[in-house]
């Protein structure tokens, strides 16, 4: 069986808690984005934005993306019994704790180095 890795958002942002995700949020880390990208931190694109949003809400992108009917159509009305649109599911095995410790190991990393990545395209000067 194929293990997909879900992707979670996330917990802090520049070593500091990050707490809900807002829109100006992830516009700043758009901007900081297209400033690693060699473009100045008011020309973010959609794809600085996207990654961006992606980076903080774990948010995959949707490429097979249901219209809203089609949501709407899978909803259950309230006076329908619980039984009558469930299935069974396979039992969900409990992720490892040394394994949640590596992965928020690994994000911290990932933060320091685009900590340093802002940085070095902020003052180009102290590279060397």
């Amino acid at each position: 069986m194929k293990t997909i890795r879900q992707s979670h958002g996330k917990i802090s942002d520049h070593f500091k808690g990050l707490g809900t995700v807002t829109s100006e949020t992830v516009v700043e880390r758009a901007r900081e984005i297209a400033l690693i990208n060699g473009r100045g931190p008011n020309h973010y694109n959609q794809e600085d934005f996207m990654e961006a949003k992606r980076e903080l809400t774990g948010a995959v992108p949707d490429t097979d993306s249901e219209d809203e009917a089609d949501l709407v159509a899978g909803l259950v009305t309230w006076d329908e019994s619980p039984d009558a649109a469930g299935h069974s599911v396979e039992k969900e095995v409990a992720e490892d704790e040394q394994a949640c410790a590596a992965q928020l190991a690994e994000e911290g990393l990932e933060e320091a180095e685009h900590e340093q990545m802002v940085e070095g395209a902020r003052n180009p000067h102290n590279q060397e």
